[in-house]
């Protein structure tokens, strides 16, 4: 077994980049393009393009989308299972990138948190190493049951499975306690700074960072330009800096965290390796407009 199969988000990104702050009833000049995204395609996407296992995607999608979603996975290295979904429109999120890079989203979550259990079959588990499940799969009721359902036949496959929680605001909607139940068992957490603190109560990412290596056996906590910290087993073991880079788009370097540490350990790196890849990936991801490496297939 060598494969990853992540199970996620597929979203339609409209970037839109201001050098100048918002203002209100009136316009504001930006660069807008319309982007294949969603934190568990992007993380599918830096994963394929980082290392050499083959790997899959199950999402949900409008329709309208699926085409074009399918064909930008396929040209990213990725496999897409993608299943179309008449009844809702796809998922959107409009994304507003201020001078320094840093992103507001507009989320619509349209067809993505529609995905079911009835969606999953365990045999899409053959062949793989790893599952890797997007965060927002536990905000909506049905998804959240396909995430527990797909958590469920790794376990029984002993396949180790890892999540990115994805978004303080809809964490703090949904509940830290409840978040924390469902991804029980789990062996990799990927949060960020914020979403580390908000999960533990901690007042410093590297407090949060043992905290949750207490309840998971791995936990690696992204800090942005300052790069990554790894725990295991209630202690830090690895501080890893991120690559100095002129940033346009803060968008996806989470993801692009994920997909390459994963990779990496697929490859047979050590968590402080898998951790300098992930750093390398977030870097060139802020480098990008978009949640996803470019492509040149």
């Amino acid at each position: 077994m060598s494969g990853l199969l992540v199970v996620g988000d597929v979203v339609t990104d409209i970037v839109a980049r201001h050098r100048t702050p918002l203002m209100p009833a009136t316009d504001t000049a930006a660069e807008i393009r319309r982007l294949p995204g969603g934190a568990g395609a992007n993380a599918a996407c830096w994963a394929a393009r980082s290392g050499g296992a083959p790997v899959s995607l199950l999402g949900r999608v409008g329709t309208d989308d699926a085409e074009w979603h399918d064909r930008a996975l396929r040209r990213a290295g990725v496999r897409p299972m993608l299943v179309p979904d008449s009844e809702a429109g796809p998922a959107t999120v409009i994304s507003l990138v201020d001078a320094s890079a840093e992103r507001t989203f507009l989320t619509d979550s349209g067809a993505a948190l529609r995905i079911s259990p009835a969606d999953w079959s365990d045999a899409f588990l053959d062949g793989m190493a790893r599952l890797h499940l997007s965060g927002y799969l536990f905000f909506a009721e049905p998804s959240r049951a396909a995430a527990l359902r797909a958590m469920g036949g790794a376990r029984e496959a002993r396949i180790p499975v890892s999540v990115d929680p994805a978004s303080v605001g809809f964490l703090k909607q949904l509940g830290v306690e409840r978040f924390l139940e469902a991804v029980r068992g789990v062996e990799v957490l990927f949060p960020n700074a914020d979403e580390a603190l908000l999960l533990t109560g901690c007042a410093e990412p590297e407090e949060a960072a043992t905290t949750l290596s207490r309840a998971f056996p791995l936990v690696a906590v992204t800090l942005g330009a300052k790069g990554a910290l790894v725990a295991e087993a209630g202690a830090v073991t690895s501080r890893v800096a991120a690559p100095e880079v002129a940033p346009v788009d803060s968008t996806g370097a989470g993801d692009a965290f994920a997909g390459a540490f994963l990779a990496a350990l697929l490859a047979g790196a050590d968590t402080r390796e898998a951790a300098a890849a992930g750093c390398r990936a977030g870097a060139e991801a802020v480098t990008v407009v978009g949640g996803r490496p470019p492509t040149t297939r």
